[in-house]
C-alpha cells in the first residue's frame, strides 16, 4: 500500500494530536515498508502494536508479519517502546 507525501504527513500529526488505531496503523506500514525513509521494523512493530492496542485488526496481523523478521531482543524493544509512548500520552 502506497501513501502519498500528504498522507504520510498526516500519519505522522495524527501520532502526536489524537490518533486513531487506523492513523497508527498507516505509520506501521510507513515503517515497515521504507516509505519516506529506511526499513525500521522495531519502530513499525512499535507503531502497529499501539494500533492493534487500539482496535485495529489490520495492525495485528502486520504486527505478527514483521514479527517473524525480527529478533527477540528487537521484539522486546518495540514493545519497550510502545509504553514508553503510551506512558506519555496519559
Amino acid at each position: 500500500m502506497a501513501f502519498t507525501d500528504v498522507e504520510t504527513a498526516q500519519a505522522h500529526q495524527a501520532a502526536f494530536a489524537d490518533p486513531t488505531g487506523e492513523d497508527l496503523c498507516k505509520l506501521g506500514i510507513l515503517y515497515s515498508t521504507g516509505q519516506g525513509g529506511e526499513i525500521d521494523y522495531v519502530e513499525a512493530h512499535k507503531w502497529f502494536n499501539l494500533a492493534a492496542l487500539m482496535g485495529s485488526e489490520p495492525a495485528k496481523y502486520y504486527r505478527a508479519e514483521i514479527s517473524d523478521q525480527m529478533s527477540t531482543l528487537e521484539v522486546a524493544s518495540a514493545q519497550r517502546a510502545a509504553r514508553e509512548w503510551l506512558s506519555t500520552r496519559h
